[in-house]
């Protein structure tokens, strides 16, 4: 079931509280990174607003999920792409939606082994709060709650929409 959710001004208000967020640290020149498949595609968008030199990087963390062992290999596997060494780097990760931070934990994992970033700012478009690790972004779009046995699903890329499913246990 679609959701009554504007995408596109959700992430009018992300690169608006990014722009303060950033003066505030005084970053001037961050790495963007998403984390597929929804990540990336809000990721591209901001790298294009922010008008940012450096090439976005994209994970997938397939790897480093802590229940690989138990559930397998995600059949859609991509490679990662970091085009630079994260050592120093301000980092942008940017994911769809934030639940349990499992995924956040994962990426970051990822990330350490191109280098150890001076910051790591997180952006989600939704934040679930269903916390199990502590993990939360430094910006959200907009925060839901859903009711046992929901999930949503960023539909895109072009154009970008939410949807609201069910959970197939």
């Amino acid at each position: 079931m679609p959701l009554n959710i504007n995408v596109e001004e959700l992430l009018d208000n992300m690169e608006q509280s990014l722009r303060q967020y950033l003066s505030e640290h005084g970053i001037e020149q961050p790495m963007m990174v998403g984390i597929h498949t929804g990540g990336v595609w809000l990721a591209e968008r901001l790298h294009q607003r922010l008008g940012l030199e450096k090439p976005m990087g994209v994970l997938d963390i397939s790897f480093y999920r802590d229940d690989f062992t138990r559930v397998g290999l995600n059949p859609k596997v991509k490679p990662s792409s970091v085009p630079l060494s994260t050592e120093d780097q301000h980092l942008i990760l940017v994911d769809d939606v934030v639940m349990t931070g499992r995924t956040i934990r994962a990426a970051l994992n990822e990330l350490f082994d191109y280098g150890r970033p001076a910051s790591v700012t997180l952006m989600a478009l939704l934040d679930l709060n269903a916390r199990e690790l502590p993990i939360r972004p430094d910006i959200i779009g907009q925060t839901l709650s859903l009711e046992k046995g929901q999930q949503i699903k960023l539909l895109g890329p072009d154009p970008l929409s939410l949807e609201l499913q069910q959970k197939s246990d």
